[in-house]
């Protein structure tokens, strides 16, 4: 797995955040692949989806250094889903253009609003606004306890290791996780935004009022 590029000395105010572009590599021939299948606001058969009103302003889902690329994929189709912006942080376990990215997300990259950001500061800086919302699977409080806001950013460390010891104990206050009923160590990476980040939904209001069209 090929990790990308870090900056070179002096790339860093250029590189702060790069908006990656609605179509190219990642996206040439992925619409094409489900525009029959998947049509704008209809199933395979005909029937119109459930939809709920777009958030405004969104919740930004945050992901520091993900490894997987299979995770990233699925969370873009979710990110394009839910209308969330995606921000990847830092260097990635994988080319964003690589094939095992691109078929998680199946054709639903050129709906993805994507940013990539050196690190947290970069996103502070670039998003000042919103607020951290830090995911952990050593968090001392559930994430059904979290105050959400839209607007705000939820967090998320690499697969491995999580996010930083140092950024968990300078924001106590705003440190969560999702309680396990068994012994694994931790959900999938992917599983675990699509939880928080319709919890989050749900307690805005977000999904009220849904109806097919």
């Amino acid at each position: 797995m090929r990790a990308a590029r870090g900056p070179a000395p002096g790339e860093a105010a250029a590189a702060a955040v790069v908006s990656l572009p609605a179509r190219g590599s990642l996206r040439s021939g992925l619409a094409a692949r489900g525009r029959v299948a998947e049509r704008e606001g209809v199933l395979k058969d005909g029937r119109p989806r459930l939809r709920a009103a777009p958030l405004d302003p969104p919740f930004r889902i945050v992901l520091v250094e993900p490894e997987i690329p299979q995770n990233t994929g699925n969370i873009a189709r979710l990110a394009a889903a839910t209308q969330s912006p995606l921000h990847l942080l830092g260097r990635l376990g994988f080319r964003i253009d690589e094939r095992s990215v691109r078929r998680a997300g199946l054709d639903y990259w050129h709906l993805v609003t994507l940013e990539q950001h050196l690190d947290i500061a970069h996103f502070r800086h670039r998003h000042p606004n919103a607020r951290l919302r830090l995911f952990s699977a050593v968090a001392q409080r559930s994430y059904l306890d979290a105050d959400f806001r839209p607007g705000d950013a939820l967090v998320f460390g690499k697969e491995s290791v999580g996010l930083d010891p140092d950024l968990l104990a300078r924001m106590p206050d705003d440190v969560f996780g999702i309680p396990t009923l068994g012994p694994v160590r931790s959900l999938n990476l992917a599983n675990a935004v699509s939880i928080v980040l319709y919890e989050a939904l749900r307690q805005v209001g977000a999904l009220a009022g849904a109806a097919p069209g």
